[in-house]
């Protein structure tokens, strides 16, 4: 089933629960509130399990990139060949979460996000900041540490191929490919 499918079975089952209520308030003599249909229970199982997926590949995308984002921090003279793939992975995150999970807008660069926080004065103050993410003080040994990171976020994706739902499949299933692009360039393309 598509996730437009389970969308629209779920929709459905919200309305037909909405009518019973409303026609429960009603009738007379009801003995209390009304049990969910096993059609509702299981689409409520699938929204949910397709959104802790969602948030689970959003977060490893994430993840990623705040990598990508100390390693230019650290490394400015890597931006020339880390600006792309660091785009490109902005781009994953933002495509993966699209269509049930809230993400942080995160396509701007390190330097950008920069002076946008500071342009919004307390509330940024306000938000929690994560710890830096380490990164190696040799560029070799960052980019290494950056190809071993999108090797484990492609493996992430790649394993929740089994149950994500199809149209989703193939974008983790491209999103990994890329991911494996990442990791050749990071390391052995640069030896071509």
């Amino acid at each position: 089933m598509t996730t437009t499918g389970r969308r629209a079975l779920l929709t459905a089952g919200v309305s037909a629960a909405a009518a019973a209520a409303l026609s429960g308030c009603t009738a007379s003599g009801d003995p209390g509130p009304r049990k969910p249909s096993p059609a509702e229970v299981e689409a409520e199982r699938v929204a949910r399990a397709e959104a802790a997926l969602r948030l689970r590949s959003v977060t490893a995308s994430r993840t990623l990139l705040e990598r990508y984002d100390a390693a230019l921090t650290a490394h400015p003279a890597l931006a020339p060949r880390l600006t792309p793939l660091r785009r490109s992975v902005a781009a994953h995150a933002k495509a993966l979460g699209e269509g049930g999970t809230t993400v942080r807008p995160a396509t701007a660069p390190p330097a950008a996000t920069a002076s946008a926080s500071a342009s919004t004065g307390a509330s940024a103050s306000a938000r929690p900041t994560a710890p830096p993410v380490p990164v190696a003080t040799d560029p070799r040994a960052a980019l290494k540490e950056l190809a071993a990171a999108e090797r484990t976020a492609a493996d992430a994706h790649t394993a929740a191929l089994v149950t994500a739902p199809p149209e989703y499949a193939r974008l983790l299933a491209s999103v990994a490919a890329a991911g494996a692009a990442h990791a050749y360039l990071l390391t052995e393309g640069a030896r071509a």
